[in-house]
């Protein structure tokens, strides 16, 4: 697997401009960059609301699509809250209330933090291939660089956005730009990237913005990665249910 992976990203690298990619190739180019066997990484959350604004710094250590534990580290309020994902099961600690709570259902479309995140946004990891069916609607021009616009439609039940429109970076292989959309075809969020840098030898953003435009002034939150590193062994203790309260 391992093999077919570097090929593939070597063809990538190779084509990366070419329009001759298939719709294929362009998800699991898209997916490659996003995704790792495990990654650890430090970030900020800048909620804008309409009188003021809140920095909510993190850690977090991914592996896979099945294990992130969450750590807030900033502002004191939020310090110490934990959030710990292990498969489809999500657990939150808050050190005001020493409680463990289990996530689930409906509570799943909650904001975090009153972010514009939701605890489904932050769940979902896993790769575009295995979720949606896609098309090509067209090439254009954005601020001088080539994008795709590309729709997803779900093939599988039960996701937050059944429909997205992506318009991807014909060079970075990422979405810049995505619209997400109920079954019904309402626009549910939208969200944008920016600050692409070389990591390890994949392109990725500095900076995500996102937009609930179901609420009513909604001035969007920001996510900034301060630093993030791949591949990097995390220790399966870093998953235990006993470190949320530590």
């Amino acid at each position: 697997m391992r093999k077919i992976i570097i090929s593939f990203l070597s063809f990538t690298f190779l084509f990366a401009q070419a329009d001759d990619m298939s719709v294929q190739d362009i998800i699991e180019a898209m997916d490659n960059n996003l995704n790792a066997k495990n990654r650890i990484l430090t970030s900020k959350m800048i909620v804008h609301g309409r009188r003021s604004s809140r920095t909510i710094e993190s850690k977090n250590w991914v592996v896979g699509i099945d294990k992130a534990f969450t750590e807030y580290l900033s502002p004191p309020r939020e310090a110490g809250t934990k959030m710990l994902k292990d498969g489809d099961k999500l657990w939150t600690y808050s050190p005001q209330t020493d409680r463990v709570i289990q996530i689930s259902g409906h509570m799943l479309r909650q904001s975090v933090m009153g972010s514009d995140m939701s605890y489904n946004d932050m769940m979902e990891d896993r790769p575009l291939v295995e979720l949606y069916e896609a098309t090509l609607e067209g090439s254009i021009k954005i601020d001088g660089r080539d994008h795709w616009i590309m729709l997803l439609e779900t093939k599988v039940k039960g996701l937050s956005y059944p429909i997205r429109r992506a318009w991807i970076d014909k060079e970075y292989l990422l979405p810049m730009k995505e619209e997400l959309y109920a079954k019904s075809g309402k626009l549910l969020k939208t969200s944008t990237m920016d600050g692409i840098k070389k990591v390890q030898g994949r392109w990725f953003p500095s900076r995500f913005i996102y937009k609930d435009e179901l609420k009513r002034n909604s001035k969007g939150t920001e996510w900034l990665i301060d630093e993030i590193t791949f591949d990097t062994d995390i220790p399966e203790s870093r998953f235990s249910k006993a470190l949320l309260r530590k």
